[in-house]
């Protein structure tokens, strides 16, 4: 039985078009231009930052995001940048008896400003903070211990086959595809192994965990 709910964040909780928007700006190039080449990279199959690096080819992007938070141009994340089943969503899960968490690859900076949100989850959590990664297994076992449920007992919600349903599987987790931004639409269909649930909304999820 599934006891915790384990989120990933971008394209899962918010929407990534403001980080993007400020990255094109930062790096001076018309926003759809690099809209376009995040929709690229990711129809190959590759790390979205890579779309970065076809436009500034050797650029060291840990480097670039300091600057530009020490420019005031850095991370910006309120309400509004949340999808809209967000709140109702984890808030039912929650009165229906799920403890919810949120744990995704961002920064330590995100972190703090999804805590400052005061979203309806138990713990919050970044792979900045942890300093492991998905896929990497070792981001899925920081899962499990501050989630303290078993793999079984434990379900991971995201929006990217390889990088959400399947390293979580590998440990052991329940997994569940949400259809939501670029990842979730191209690859809903196509993940291997698939997930063993999918949703087009989190207000879905209390209904399906129930079926």
């Amino acid at each position: 039985m599934i006891t915790s709910i384990v989120f990933d964040v971008g394209e899962t909780l918010t929407r990534d078009d403001r980080y993007w928007g400020r990255w094109a700006d930062w790096l001076g190039v018309p926003r759809h231009t690099l809209s376009a080449l995040v929709g690229a990279v990711v129809a190959q199959g590759r790390d979205n930052a890579d779309a970065i690096r076809l436009l500034r080819p050797g650029m060291d992007i840990a480097a670039e995001r300091a600057a530009m938070e020490a420019a005031g141009a850095g991370e910006i994340l309120d309400d509004s940048d949340l999808y809209s089943d967000v709140r109702p969503g984890l808030t039912a899960l929650r009165a229906a008896g799920y403890r919810v968490h949120i744990a995704g690859n961002q920064t330590a900076r995100a972190g703090q400003l999804l805590r400052n949100l005061d979203l309806p989850a138990d713990t919050i959590s970044t792979s900045g903070e942890w300093g492991c990664a998905k896929p990497d297994a070792a981001f899925f076992e920081r899962v499990l211990a501050t989630a303290g449920s078993e793999p079984a007992a434990t379900l991971y919600v995201g929006d990217h086959p390889a990088r959400d349903v399947g390293p979580a599987a590998d440990v052991g987790l329940r997994t569940c595809l949400l259809r939501r931004g670029p990842w979730g639409h191209l690859w809903a269909d196509t993940a291997d192994p698939a997930p063993d649930f999918r949703i087009d909304s989190i207000l879905d999820l209390p209904k399906v965990l129930t079926s």
